[in-house]
């Protein structure tokens, strides 16, 4: 059995000398998943047609079984996408809403959903509604105590994060969709940051819709995300790219959108296969056990909060900054984004700074290759605050 942490860093292409303490925001795929992927193009380059026509077909669909039982789902309900983002396109822009219609997210959503369903109000007349996440958490109860209150008899859709991107908090979506479906609305779970981070069986969350990212928790080559419909929901959805598969069922639409490089998606066997390798579940435990220790750490010596308990993360955990960082700046989306490029390029340190409800924080990811001397410089530096 390979040793998870430091060990594990020379199976990554990553910089070295960089502390690298985002794998949530762009993910990290081992040299011998990039290897895969080189392999699959090296094919398509070398016969296109064969390849496209021939070999295309039937290893899209071998590879999308293997995801599918990975997520405890029917290869026929899932289909590949880039990411998570072009999934959620092809739901939202999919429905068929009306004027007065609403649309529930919250707080804490991604900000390209937030923009997405933005866009889709603006073109039908539907509400966008997002009740507040005050943070910090004490509970999950609070998130449920948050939207219930929020479903009326116009709410069509809710979108609920399976991980809050910005927190790194776990949802109790399994309830929520309970608690949507009694309203009579549908339900799609943004899953960007859960395959990998959570063991997953899709179908048991009573979802309509579920999405995912492949390039993030599953190493997997970026460019690969997913698609799950539930087998009643399929035909109401469609690639925002339609093609030749139009009307030809829910898999055969997505499979092809027109001539792209397929290499990520057919290289998820080779990621699943890496991730068995080391044990799944042993993977989330030291995942999880590494960012719990290292953010409480953090917390206690920068006396703030984290974005809520332990027990309600996985592999991401979101710190308070130290109210030197608070005070030098408006805590801003543009403010975080420039500290973050400022703390990788001065200080070689990558990790996502978050402007949440007039407050800045940290949020430290957890992956095999790190360990704890990798989130020292960050706990020193806060300390130190702003110069």
């Amino acid at each position: 059995m390979f040793e998870l942490g430091s060990a594990l860093r020379p199976w990554f292409r990553l910089e070295s000398g960089i502390d690298f303490l985002n794998h949530g925001s762009f993910g990290a795929a081992p040299g011998d998943v990039l290897d895969a992927a080189e392999r699959w193009r090296g094919l398509m380059e070398a016969n296109p047609d064969h390849f496209f026509r021939d070999v295309l077909p039937s290893e899209l669909r071998r590879a999308a079984s293997e995801l599918a039982r990975f997520l405890g789902a029917d290869a026929a309900s899932l289909a590949f996408v880039d990411n998570a983002t072009t999934a959620l396109n092809a739901v939202l822009r999919s429905l068929e809403f009306g004027p007065g219609d609403e649309i529930l997210l919250n707080s804490q959503s991604y900000g390209a959903l937030r923009q997405i369903t933005r866009h889709v109000c603006e073109r039908t007349g539907a509400k966008l509604v997002e009740p507040r996440i005050a943070l910090p958490l004490a509970d999950r109860s609070q998130l449920l105590a948050a939207l219930a209150p929020a479903f009326t008899s116009r709410t069509r859709l809710v979108v609920i994060d399976h991980i809050s991107s910005p927190t790194g908090l776990v949802w109790p979506v399994a309830e929520l969709a309970a608690l949507a479906r009694s309203h009579g609305a549908q339900v799609l779970i943004d899953g960007a940051h859960a395959p990998g981070q959570l063991e997953l069986d899709l179908p048991a969350l009573g979802a309509d819709w579920y999405v995912g990212n492949c390039h993030k928790w599953l190493f997997a080559p970026r460019g690969c995300g997913f698609l799950w419909s539930h087998a009643q929901a399929q035909a109401r959805i469609h690639p925002t790219m339609i093609s030749h598969g139009y009307g030809s069922g829910f898999a055969a639409e997505f499979d092809w959108t027109g001539t792209r490089d397929v290499s990520a998606w057919l290289a998820i066997d080779a990621a699943l296969r890496f991730l068995q390798e080391l044990d799944a579940a042993r993977v989330r435990h030291y995942c999880h056990q590494l960012v719990a220790r290292t953010a409480q750490e953090i917390a206690r010596a920068w006396r703030e909060p984290l974005a809520g308990p332990v027990p309600l993360h996985a592999s991401m955990m979101a710190v308070r900054l130290p109210r030197a960082w608070q005070e030098a700046a408006p805590a801003t989306r543009e403010t975080a984004a420039k500290l973050q490029s400022t703390l990788l390029r001065d200080h070689r340190i990558a990790v996502a700074i978050m402007a949440i409800d007039g407050a800045l924080w940290a949020r430290i990811s957890a992956q095999v290759y790190n360990a704890p001397a990798d989130y020292e410089r960050l706990l020193a530096l806060g300390l130190r605050g702003p110069r």
